[in-house]
């Protein structure tokens, strides 16, 4: 009895002791996180920061962080400039940007489907090929990818920047994951109720997948959004080119353009996908963190 109670006390000693290494380990983890926080964000908080002032002092040395001046005016030079038709720009890259989305979550869903709960023969091993094919890099391919599409006629058009990113190996592992982690009984259900495949993809699996979807939708939006080598490499014609082009001619013949309009063109490209991502962040993280329950 004596025994037992002297293991009380040392236990009750040594709670205090546990407590304060639990809240030491969480503080450190709470200091690296905002750390990397404010070295993720110190770029562009200087970017949107410079921005707003003067062009002559946008290299001030410390640099400012902060804003100190709240010129707009740097936002509607860019806007309305006649050397470069910056809306037709967005336009383009917009347009370009919502049919790869668009068209990747469709087949990338369906191939996920596809692998995920239908069984025929050599599905593995197409599976696999599938996802060699992401161990290659776009720079190998390159110089076939400009023949074929050369060969086809769409050079100069933006048919030759949407058809090659119709779908995606990533895609397809993304969603294959989520599908995976969905109950087969539903499957099993719909096919009682003499549902097809098509119905059971269209109107029982994927509404489920919404979090996958919505991570993949971001990422096809912003590779899209942020291509430039592509445009450089397939279009030529000054009214097809995309928003990265237009932050290029910006900077003028040696890099000698006016800096604080160059932030200004950049922070207006960062907008759109940083008010996207900060509605949707939610469902992607959660998207991300579901790949990998099941396998």
């Amino acid at each position: 009895m004596a025994t037992v109670s002297e293991r009380r006390i040392t236990t009750q000693r040594s709670r205090p002791g546990r407590a304060l290494a639990g809240f030491a380990g969480e503080a450190v983890i709470w200091a690296f996180l905002i750390i990397m926080a404010l070295i993720e964000f110190a770029p562009i908080s200087w970017m949107f920061s410079t921005s707003l002032r003067d062009p002559s002092r946008s290299f001030d040395l410390p640099p400012d962080f902060w804003p100190t001046a709240f010129n707009i005016g740097n936002y509607w030079t860019v806007i309305t400039s006649p050397d470069i038709d910056f809306l037709l720009f967005f336009w383009n890259s917009l347009k370009i940007a919502l049919i790869v989305t668009v068209a990747q979550l469709i087949t990338c869903s369906m191939a996920a489907f596809a692998f995920a709960r239908l069984r025929f023969r050599g599905r593995d091993a197409f599976f696999f090929v599938f996802l060699a094919s992401m161990m290659v890099p776009w720079t190998v391919i390159m110089v076939p990818t400009f023949i074929v599409i050369r060969n086809l006629g769409l050079s100069n058009t933006h048919w030759a920047l949407i058809l090659p990113a119709l779908t995606s190996a990533f895609g397809v592992f993304l969603l294959r994951q989520q599908f995976l982690t969905l109950p087969a009984e539903l499957m099993d259900a719909a096919k009682i109720d003499g549902a097809s495949y098509f119905r059971i993809y269209w109107q029982v699996m994927l509404p489920l997948v919404g979090p996958g979807l919505s991570a993949l939708g971001i990422f096809t939006f912003l590779g899209s959004w942020n291509n430039f080598l592509g445009p450089l490499l397939y279009l030529r014609d000054w009214d097809k080119f995309t928003f990265p082009i237009a932050i290029i001619q910006l900077e003028g013949y040696m890099g000698m353009g006016n800096r604080a309009h160059v932030l200004a063109g950049i922070m207006i490209s960062i907008f759109p996908v940083l008010l996207f991502f900060l509605f949707a962040q939610r469902f992607v993280i959660q998207g991300i963190a579901m790949t990998g329950l099941k396998g």
